[in-house]
């Protein structure tokens, strides 16, 4: 662990500094010729591997396995920004990355870096939403933004939330099921699974196809409440001139 007594010296390089100038070294001419080789497109598999062990590691591991996990994922950060800067017409580098990204958490946190006041978590994600929408003007659905890509229960949940957003469904409408833990969830999710795999069915394929039609339901429900937002409008109700 680092020191916190000791100050770096502001003439050698940081960590992290050397990572990024290895990485270059290594994709460079006269470097290694499989790094030199790779495009974004060739690392996602590495990029999804990594993620799942160091998601390993946060739930089973330990010290040591957290540093290395992480240090794999951050590796694929550096490793795409590398690329970018040697690629015509992308053009961008990791510092970009960085800047991008503080940029992006100081306006998501006027809270901390501005004069709006939120108290507590609960306030925090009330408002994050009204954040993320200023950001992205151009999202007109409460989904856009939801890779579809991402495993069919986190895609579950993530779509389930915004259909509570809109009012679709109930965030307190209760369960057909006592659930009271995650304990007493598991050993249901897995027979669930099992019951589909005796008939020869695919859970994954099932639950993605589900929520297929949920979101076809959500975007209606949007179109709706936008057409009923509209007529209103146009009577002069909630404010707008007639």
């Amino acid at each position: 662990m680092t020191n916190p007594d000791v100050q770096p010296d502001a003439d050698q390089p940081s960590q992290l500094d050397l990572l990024i100038e290895t990485v270059a070294r290594l994709r460079a001419p006269g470097g290694c010729p499989w790094d030199a080789d790779q495009t974004h497109e060739s690392l996602v598999q590495y990029l999804v591997e990594e993620s799942h062990e160091l998601i390993d590691a946060i739930e089973a591991g330990g010290r040591e396995e957290m540093i290395e996990e992480l240090g794999d994922v951050l590796y694929q950060v550096i490793f795409h920004a590398d690329i970018a800067a040697q690629t015509r017409g992308e053009d961008f580098d990791i510092q970009d990355v960085a800047a991008h990204m503080n940029a992006k958490m100081v306006g998501r946190h006027p809270h901390v870096f501005g004069d709006l006041v939120l108290d507590t978590a609960d306030d925090v994600v009330a408002a994050w939403d009204d954040f993320k929408a200023a950001e992205k003007p151009h999202r007109t659905s409460v989904l856009d933004g939801i890779p579809q890509g991402m495993p069919a229960l986190a895609l579950a949940d993530k779509v389930l939330g915004r259909a509570q957003k809109i009012g679709l469904l109930e965030a307190d409408g209760g369960s057909p099921l006592a659930i009271s833990s995650e304990d007493e969830l598991g050993p249901i999710l897995l027979a669930i699974v099992s019951a589909a795999k005796a008939q020869g069915l695919d859970s994954e394929r099932a639950l993605r196809s589900a929520l297929r039609d949920l979101q076809d339901e959500i975007r209606a429900a949007e179109a709706e409440q936008a057409e009923l937002g509209a007529d209103s409008a146009d009577a002069g109700i909630i404010g707008f001139p007639t």
